[in-house]
């Protein structure tokens, strides 16, 4: 099998694995299914899928403990966690632990199209010509590019991308993410940190392109009392319209 085009799904509802069977294999992946945690983890381990989707509640081996397996023997391997709505909590946990995204149940098949497409635009890396963290200052509302999962790596950088705004002549801010980035439970702390600078200083400050997941999560996380969440295409339109 080919690891990039391989997706494992780990999941203890015999209904759900059929359901996503059923939609990956008309995507053109190949699947492998697991009923429990245990079952997943060698999966993953025997043929290092690009993508694994994994329900965090499950007897025996929960979702948490391969999620945490599999990124300590597979880093860069895209986990995505599966979970019931209203599972928030549950959802910034796995967060923490370096889940890329989520998906919630009853699985329907645009936001699971969604969040593959995410991924596979995250493995491709399709913007390794660009920096993943990046300020541009050219104008009086200076933009800073997040290009990738924001985690505690890119912790300097995007710092100093903060420290220039708070230094420029700058009267606004724009966070803006592409399409297919995420943030980790890391990341999300330094950028509520360093947003709430930006406010303490006088400065507007907004976020732009964030996919709906990671908006709910920061609408819960009280992020956007912060830092509203904006629509890059309704935000152009207004702008064309001026």
């Amino acid at each position: 099998m080919n690891a990039r085009q391989t997706v494992l799904v780990i999941d203890d509802e015999a209904a759900t694995l059929t359901m996503f069977r059923l939609f990956l294999n008309a995507y053109g992946y190949a699947v492998l299914t697991a009923e429990n945690g245990e079952t997943g983890l060698q999966l993953a381990r025997d043929h290092r899928p690009g993508i694994v989707f994994t329900d965090l509640k499950m007897p025996g081996m929960d979702g948490f403990s391969v999620l945490k397996e599999i990124k300590k023997e597979a880093p860069q391997t895209e986990v995505i966690v599966i979970t019931g709505h209203g599972d928030m909590d549950h959802v910034v946990q796995a967060l923490n632990l370096e889940a890329t995204d989520f998906i919630n149940k009853p699985i329907g098949r645009n936001a699971l199209d969604a969040a593959l497409k995410r991924a596979e635009a995250r493995l491709a890396n399709d913007r390794a010509d660009k920096a993943p963290v990046e300020a541009d200052l050219s104008s009086e509302t200076g933009t800073i590019f997040i290009r990738d999962t924001l985690s505690g790596r890119h912790k300097e950088t995007l710092t100093a991308c903060f420290d220039h705004v708070l230094g420029s002549e700058c009267k606004a801010v724009e966070i803006r993410f592409d399409h297919h980035s995420a943030v980790n439970g890391t990341g999300i702390a330094m950028l509520t940190r360093l947003l709430s600078n930006i406010r303490s200083a006088g400065k507007e400050v907004r976020i732009a392109g964030l996919s709906e997941n990671f908006r709910t999560i920061f609408d819960m996380l009280g992020i956007t009392r912060i830092a509203p969440c904006i629509d890059i295409a309704t935000d152009a339109d207004v702008c064309n319209d001026c």
